[in-house]
């Protein structure tokens, strides 16, 4: 069994690993956008692909948990509304604009985990969280004064996929005891009924399967893969990190993705998103010392 020094690590780690995957997964979604497949149909298709390849492998998980099903009910709901909010919001608006509404969640997160986890933040977490809500707000200012608030249907989608992210983070954390299968099972179930309320709502969204080539679906199933190996090093990492430390390690995301942008889709960032991303960067690695001894003795343990 790793040791605890190394458990953490490992936690981390992953959590480092699906911010940066998150950061990327914006692409090939517009490339499937692109292709035809509409971002309900696409999140529908991808979220399947591990629910039917390994989600059954998890099935005997899911019976130990059934005492917290209206938990793991919660987080599903929460998660789903969180990747399908997300893929929306990436496909109709600009990246780093929609990622920065998104990752308001820091603010979310410490409501959330102070009345369902009871985590406290220490001076230096609040100064970590100060770090980061400042970077968000510097790359957010507008020289006329105007509120950093949505200004569309993607940004507000955005907003809401930020609140629910928060959400999910803690419940996850909140359903200790509970593998990172079910978990991991959950979320991709959520996604799935959300998605299947809005083929129903939209059913032209599945047109594209007439005319789908086979790039189009060795990209859905590629996407889907990333997609499983994402919400198990996710589910992984937050049973292990405290949720407040948690948020701000997934800001990595806005950093990674705003590089992508720039390389993909040529959407610049000026000196000012610059500086609020470094700030983030640096909130993300003094993350660790962001919660009280009692709270970080209970997450080793």
């Amino acid at each position: 069994m790793p040791s605890i020094p190394l458990q953490r690590t490992l936690a981390i780690s992953s959590l480092f690993y699906a911010a940066t995957l998150w950061g990327l997964m914006w692409y090939p979604y517009r490339l499937l956008n692109d292709a035809g497949v509409g971002g309900i149909a696409s999140s529908f298709i991808t979220y399947v692909v591990p629910l039917l390849v390994v989600g059954w492998l998890h099935a005997r998980e899911l019976q130990h948990a059934r005492g917290r099903w209206i938990w793991l009910a919660a987080l599903g709901l929460a998660a789903g509304w969180t990747n399908l909010a997300y893929v929306l919001a990436m496909l109709q608006g600009e990246v780093v604009r929609v990622l920065l509404l998104f990752f308001l969640s820091p603010l979310w997160t410490v409501l959330f985990a102070r009345f369902l986890l009871h985590e406290k933040l220490n001076r230096a977490g609040w100064a970590v969280m100060a770090l980061a809500a400042g970077g968000a707000m510097v790359m957010l200012w507008q020289p006329n004064g105007d509120l950093p608030l949505p200004t569309n249907r993607a940004e507000w989608l955005a907003l809401s996929a930020g609140v629910m992210f928060a959400m999910s983070n803690v419940i996850s954390r909140h359903l200790g005891g509970v593998t990172e299968g079910a978990k991991s099972v959950s979320v991709w179930a959520g996604v799935g009924v959300l998605t299947v309320v809005g083929l129903a709502l939209y059913p032209g969204e599945l047109d594209f399967i007439a005319g789908a080539d086979s790039y189009t679906w060795l990209l859905l199933l590629g996407v889907g893969i990333a997609i499983g190996s994402m919400t198990y090093a996710v589910q992984f990492g937050l049973a292990r990190v405290p949720a407040n430390q948690a948020i701000v390690i997934f800001l990595f995301e806005l950093v990674v993705a705003a590089v992508a942008a720039y390389f993909l889709s040529r959407e610049r960032m000026g000196p000012q998103e610059w500086v609020g991303a470094i700030m983030i960067v640096a909130a993300s690695l003094f993350s660790g010392h962001m919660e009280d001894d009692q709270v970080k003795a209970k997450t080793d343990v």
